[in-house]
């Protein structure tokens, strides 16, 4: 018989919340193999959505799901406003789409002899490699954001929100569908980018003044790091004091260590199996 499993229903309070934050936060993740990458919303991937992001380059150019031992954080970007982070979220994806679809044939042309173009499998691998152009991206976008919208995008907002008034006093039902608020995109300030490596900043040529750098703390989908040691019972724990620890076990002061046999202090050069004899007096 199957047993039914009770999920729990978010509260009202959170998923206010959730709403409310949309769009204030860009996870942006690489596959460390292919340098692939994909956009998120939200701190967890979500299979299907990453799956869409990616196209078809060739043969094993799209994996049949997202793993998380593949998939590293390549940076995190928090924005003051929502309307602001869901702008640059459509102009990273627009803009990575034109990378994979319209590129100059000399990228992927034979060095050797430019007439012939790359196998498959090496233009596959060529245009799977995003990173690079995703720092560039993320920093042009800023920078569009920081000069503000066009004088014809001002005045559409603007039709926009007369036509919406005008509905609203005819008393109709149907209502105008609402646009990102581009006539107030303008600006950086409180922009704020999370690098997994502060290295990969240098992709980008220039980055806007107000834009602030900082690093990116490990969390579960990161792997620890090398200095530390992973227990269920005590968490996580530095390997130092660790091997402190357990030294101090071993050599306690006032204890007195347990005597060896001489039978077995004898037998110390020979192999397992006469060690073992001797241990049981044979």
């Amino acid at each position: 018989m199957t047993q039914l499993v009770k999920v729990k229903a978010p509260t009202t309070a959170k998923v206010v919340k959730q709403i409310a934050e949309h769009g204030t936060q860009i996870f942006v993740y690489n596959n460390y193999r292919t340098n692939q990458v994909v956009y998120s919303l939200t701190r967890v991937l979500d299979n299907n959505l990453a799956l869409k992001q990616l196209p078809f380059l060739g043969k094993k150019t799209v994996p049949s799901h997202i793993r998380k031992d593949l998939w590293r954080p390549l940076c995190h970007v928090s924005f003051p406003r929502a309307s602001a982070g869901l702008i640059a979220y459509r102009r990273l994806r627009e803009f990575r789409r034109i990378h994979e679809t319209y590129y100059p044939l000399s990228l992927i042309r034979d060095e050797k002899n430019k007439a012939n173009l790359l196998p498959k499998k090496k233009r596959g691998k060529i245009l799977m490699d995003q990173k690079a152009n995703t720092v560039a991206d993320l920093a042009k976008v800023l920078e569009l954001q920081k000069e503000g919208p066009t004088a014809e995008k001002v005045e559409a907002k603007k039709r926009a929100i007369v036509r919406m008034e005008k509905l609203k006093a005819k008393g109709k039902k149907r209502m105008m569908k609402r646009q990102p608020e581009e006539a107030n995109e303008g600006g950086v300030d409180g922009v704020v980018i999370r690098w997994a490596n502060l290295l990969d900043a240098e992709y980008a040529a220039s980055w806007p003044e107000e834009v602030v750098h900082d690093g990116l703390t490990a969390h579960r989908y990161v792997a620890a790091f090398p200095q530390q040691k992973i227990t269920r019972e005590h968490g996580v724990l530095p390997l130092r004091k660790i091997v402190e620890s357990e030294k101090d076990k071993a050599e306690k002061p006032g204890e007195e260590k347990p005597e060896v046999p001489a039978a077995l202090l004898e037998n110390q050069s020979k192999g397992w199996f006469a060690r073992g004899r001797a241990a049981i007096g044979l």
